[in-house]
């Protein structure tokens, strides 16, 4: 049986005990079959991956990067976002953590003679984890209100010469509240 080789592994042999750390490249396009370029990331995705290792176990912190390309859900304007995302995989060996770690869902097994841990599904989740809920631009005012630079404080008026559709409605019902 033929196995394929993974896109992002981390080689168990070479792992000394104490931090080691990765860096890794890679497009979209190298994940097939995952539906990455269609989810708006169509250009390089750098990875930090940090590898804690003890004589027990080993943690493996996965820090994604990448500049996405969206759609404006009000406007449909381009808008480019910086997306980052991280994810935690703690991992014990087999053999000797067996009771003290029995029903543990935080850890994931590991052979001892495993010679690497395949981390692209992960770094698939934590990208698509990374998208945002809604996706606005900055360029248009009626889109601004819903952005994420554009949320005003409770106690925040808006200033003049932005009013708004959504500011003159608040206004007639804090007037229809008044009277």
């Amino acid at each position: 049986m033929h196995k394929e080789k993974s896109l992002i592994e981390i080689g168990l042999v070479t792992l000394v005990e104490g931090t080691n750390e990765f860096h890794f490249t890679c497009n979209a396009a190298d994940f097939a079959g995952r539906q990455l370029a269609e989810a708006g990331f169509t250009r390089e995705i750098a990875l930090h991956v940090i590898a804690e290792k003890s004589a027990d176990e080993i943690t493996i912190t996965i820090n994604t990067s990448t500049l996405a390309d969206f759609t404006c859900d009000i406007c449909l304007a381009p808008v480019s976002k910086n997306l980052t995302g991280t994810l935690v995989l703690s991992y014990i060996f087999g053999t000797a953590h067996d009771a003290d770690h029995e029903g543990d869902e935080d850890y994931s097994r590991l052979d001892r003679n495993a010679e690497s841990i395949d981390i692209t599904g992960e770094v698939c989740e934590t990208l698509l984890l990374s998208l945002p809920m809604k996706v606005t631009c900055t360029d248009n005012p009626d889109c601004r209100l819903y952005g994420s630079t554009g949320y005003m404080e409770e106690n925040e008026e808006p200033q003049s010469g932005t009013n708004t559709l959504w500011h003159e409605s608040l206004e007639m019902l804090k007037k229809n509240i008044v009277n």
